[in-house]
């Protein structure tokens, strides 16, 4: 029998995952060339990271060289927050890409990359629980739903966003902007390039000069996080604007705010500012060529260096400023401090009660005071008695 290759991929639906925190996870059935078939379950950032490396093994039929010679199926970057509503709406779009997925040349469709992802894994037939968290909730797509795949002829979704000011592109890769243009956002990039499409162009947008059209604020902006995460500087930086970081290559920081414009909130011991998230490393990670080609590229401008901005929203962004970025940082900080003190001093505590038990030198038995002359002739044995006289 040849290589195993898969015949058809079919997405029953999503479920609700607790263990170990809520996610979601979209369920597919697999059908191989041996006929039988298997259910998987993949999370959404998997399913993207699995086709931007596809992307990078087939630069031609990705279209990175000469777009009109795209044949993979484009795929929105996930989100940073990913609620019940976007895995939902996203199925169409989980459906039509498996669909056109196997359905591309050999060399592409039965690619070791492609069976390697979709073989079942051990957590597929044994997932991880906690019988202290409730189980998984399932969310079939309804019988009506589920089109022949020859029905399904649909568009991708994407994302628009709207042109807040003019932007004048620095390489062929970029896409110049008009302030007001409708562009379709393809991937995002957490580094602050976005690629986009406007009609028949295509190319990278800096993400700051871009915006939501239901809202000022992004809904998809993670809140600040005073922990922080371990991340290495790949490559130094020296700070233009007063509220950034000066940092030099090695450097071993914590991100306490990632904002979608690719310019992240980080803490050198405590201080804090703003430094270019295409320059980090998250610590224990791997470089990769790609990554270290996204860094040989400037970083995007941030929002508050664009001039003539022009919103269609009333009330702007709301912006955390420098100071209380400080402040709560420096606060977690000392309340950590405080309260490793107040575990070490438990632990001495303890250990000064065990002291005295530990050095408290054994008791002696007491000495007993000598008896007199009078007493001994009166109890003593009649040798005693001699020998003493």
């Amino acid at each position: 029998m040849g290589d195993a290759f898969i015949r058809h991929i079919e997405l029953l639906g999503y479920e609700k995952r607790f263990f170990p925190s809520q996610h979601y996870v979209y369920m597919f059935l697999v059908k191989w060339n041996d006929l039988s078939e298997k259910v998987v379950y993949r999370r959404f950032t998997e399913i993207y990271e699995f086709h931007k490396a596809l992307k990078e093994m087939f630069p031609i039929e990705s279209g990175d060289i000469n777009i009109e010679n795209r044949i993979i199926p484009h795929l929105p970057a996930p989100k940073w927050f990913d609620g019940q509503r976007s895995t939902e709406n996203r199925q169409g779009t989980l459906a039509e890409y498996c669909y056109t997925l196997i359905n591309l040349p050999h060399k592409i469709s039965r690619c070791l990359h492609v069976v390697n992802f979709f073989k079942v894994r051990h957590d597929d037939m044994n997932p991880i629980t906690d019988s202290q968290t409730k189980k998984p909730e399932v969310f079939l797509l309804p019988k009506d739903s589920k089109k022949a795949l020859t029905d399904i002829t649909g568009p991708i979704v994407l994302q628009t966003y709207r042109a807040i000011a003019d932007y004048e592109k620095s390489s062929t890769s970029e896409m110049a902007l008009k302030a007001g243009d409708m562009v379709d956002v393809v991937e995002k990039n957490e580094n602050g390039w976005w690629f986009c499409q406007l009609k028949n162009k295509r190319g990278w947008v800096p993400a700051a000069y871009l915006e939501p059209m239901d809202g000022p604020d992004e809904s998809e902006e993670q809140e600040p996080n005073y922990a922080g995460e371990a991340y290495v500087v790949q490559k130094s930086y020296t700070a233009v604007e007063e509220d950034e970081l000066t940092l030099k290559e090695g450097d071993t920081i914590e991100v306490i705010h990632k904002l979608l414009d690719g310019w992240w909130v980080v803490r050198k011991d405590e201080t804090t500012g703003y430094y270019p998230s295409m320059y980090l490393q998250k610590a224990g990670e791997v470089n990769t060529s790609v990554k270290s080609e996204l860094r040989n590229r400037g970083a995007p401008p941030r929002r508050s260096t664009i001039r003539n901005v022009k919103s269609i929203h009333k009330q702007g962004r709301k912006q955390i400023s420098q100071e209380t970025y400080r402040r709560n940082s420096k606060k977690y900080i000392q309340n950590q401090r405080n309260m490793r003190g107040n575990f070490q001093n438990k632990a001495n505590v303890i250990i000064e009660k065990n002291e005295p038990e530990d050095n408290k030198p054994k008791a002696q038995p007491a000495v007993p005071p000598r008896p007199s002359k009078d007493l001994i002739l009166n109890r003593c044995t009649e040798s005693t008695w001699r020998k003493i006289l």
